[in-house]
């Protein structure tokens, strides 16, 4: 009873921290919209330069370290032994520290380095600036690792919403008045990075109190002390590892910050011209999350109960789960995908005020399909302990996106961008569907309902293609807020006729329909009018 009650409790927490993560990446997505509209596309591009060291060091302090330590403490704690500051607190944060301080000083000593790879030294300050946030990774992942051993994934889940929340906040509070103020746009920029280092300390403080409430820390001695070279290992390896499969997006990112600008000078453009079409760019990352986490939030709340399932032995229902995530992942990606290529024109006026660049950003939208399907499948194969070949996806594609950049960019100009990224997504999409099919039958060409898809993707271009129209016939786009009424109009009526062709057509089972919020609504309204 108190094994079930244990599974029931970590999976529950599983869950919570799904939810926690999709809440995360809502804010995330939301904050660069105003951050764009206040501070320009250079400022845009100035923040974003430095985004993918922030991400990269946010996601090892919520799935790198904290999942290294967190397999310790629940050994420890397994085998009877007390953590204690001597034999485990202490040992562990020194670890953790060294790690960090590294990361922290490749980054501050490198920021002049990195600015010139970058095509632009005036980066240097807002890189040293984001280099900070490293300082913090020791606190933080201790703190989540050793919660999440004890199977209490509630600090983690309030932590990362803490941090994410004053995070966005101080990010446009600073950008808002630096901007007002007149100060240099480098500056804006790196005062926008501070803004991670502010949600740090907030979420180290939010943790530090719960620590001390929860008070896991044992006065009692304890036999043996840590084995520091086993701990080292798992951090660098697994911990590092299992987050690299979150940071798919993020080395995109990091490729284009590092050959974006210097490519687009290389074809002719000023730096000027090049920062302002970097920033244009870089627009399209936040819809493209926008379409992965509507693509692959109901596939990734599944992957507990698949988890579960599979450890449980019960084999039928482990692979029955997976097609359903793999189902569920390519229907909504697919929607969100087509539905992307079809109102960018007007989604980029209501978001960032002009159409620059949207046949770029079309093209990029393709990422959002392959993107959810990869991470669906990334996250299927860590539910059956497969974490190596999804990163080394990831660290493979992060070449391929470069080479790719280095080959179309001159061309092309972010057309080739965007190009190079949907390759190098559609490449770790490939590569993790060949490695899931090693392990269960997975056949797309049976177990996803391509004639329902069909007709779903077909109404939903009709109708979108028609309220379109007869909106601008109604209403002139002259205004910006026209722009966002046509997007609001043409969206909900778009979703609304996906889904309702999908359901009329059987596209889901029943089981596959309880999975839905209001289910048994959604059953037997269905139900009726059979």
């Amino acid at each position: 009873m108190a094994k079930q009650i244990n599974k029931k409790k970590i999976f529950q927490g599983a869950f919570l921290l799904t939810l926690a993560g999709i809440l995360s990446k809502v804010l995330s997505v939301g904050y660069r919209i105003p951050l764009q509209n206040i501070a320009g596309d250079v400022g845009f591009y100035i923040y974003q330069q430095v985004y993918p060291i922030l991400g990269m060091a946010w996601m090892i302090s919520l799935y790198g370290f904290p999942v290294a330590i967190s397999s310790f403490v629940s050994e420890w704690e397994g085998e009877g032994r007390a953590l204690t500051l001597r034999n485990f607190f202490i040992p562990a944060f020194t670890i953790l520290f060294s790690i960090s301080l590294l990361l922290f000083g490749l980054c501050y000593f490198g920021a002049s380095t990195i600015a010139v790879w970058m095509g632009d030294p005036q980066l240097e300050f807002p890189i040293k600036i984001t280099s900070i946030v490293f300082l913090f990774l020791p606190f933080t992942s201790l703190l989540r690792g050793t919660f999440q051993g004890l199977h209490n994934m509630k600090p983690t889940a309030m932590s990362q919403i803490a941090e994410q929340f004053t995070r966005v906040l101080i990010i446009i509070l600073a950008t808002y008045f630096f901007v007002k103020a007149g100060v240099d746009l480098y500056v804006v920029g790196a005062g926008a990075a501070f803004g991670s280092v502010v949600g740090a300390i907030a979420s180290v403080l939010l943790l530090g109190g719960m620590m001390l409430r929860k008070s896991p820390l044992s006065r009692r001695s304890t036999q043996g002390n840590i084995p520091y070279k086993k701990l080292i290992r798992s951090i660098l390896v697994v911990g590092l590892f299992f987050c690299v499969n979150y940071m798919m997006l993020l080395f995109l990112q990091l490729a284009d910050a590092l050959t974006l600008v210097p490519n687009l000078q290389q074809a002719g453009s000023s730096l000027q011209e090049a920062k302002a079409a970097k920033g244009i760019f870089d627009r399209g990352y936040p819809l493209i999350q926008i379409g992965t986490v509507v693509g692959s939030s109901i596939a990734l709340a599944l992957i507990p109960a698949i988890t579960r399932q599979r450890l449980e032995k019960r084999k039928e229902e482990t692979y029955a789960d997976a097609r359903s995530a793999v189902k569920f992942s390519f229907l909504f990606s697919l929607a969100a995908t087509v539905g992307l290529l079809m109102v960018m024109p007007y989604v980029n006026v209501s978001f960032f005020r002009t159409t620059d660049g949207t046949d770029a950003l079309r093209i990029l939208s393709l990422v959002t399909l392959f993107g959810s399907l990869s991470l669906t499948y990334s996250s299927l194969l860590q539910g059956f302990s497969i974490v190596g070949r999804p990163a080394l996806a990831v660290i493979l594609a992060f070449f391929i996106k470069i080479g790719a950049n280095e080959m179309l960019i001159p061309a092309y100009g972010i057309k080739g961008s965007a190009v190079a990224s949907v390759l190098a997504v559609l490449f770790i999409c490939l590569f993790n569907y060949i490695s899931l099919k090693r392990h269960f039958t997975l056949r797309l060409k049976h177990h996803i309902p391509w004639r329902q898809a069909g007709f779903a993707i077909g109404a939903m271009f009709l109708v979108v293609l028609g309220a379109s129209l007869l909106y601008k016939t109604l209403i002139p786009l002259t205004e910006r807020l026209a722009y966002v009424g046509v997007t609001l109009f043409t969206v909900s009526l778009g979703v609304l006729t996906y889904f309702l062709v999908l359901l009329k057509t059987g596209a889901f089972s029943k089981e596959e329909l309880s999975q839905f919020p209001f289910s048994e609504l959604i059953i037997s309204k269905l139900e009726e009018t059979k």
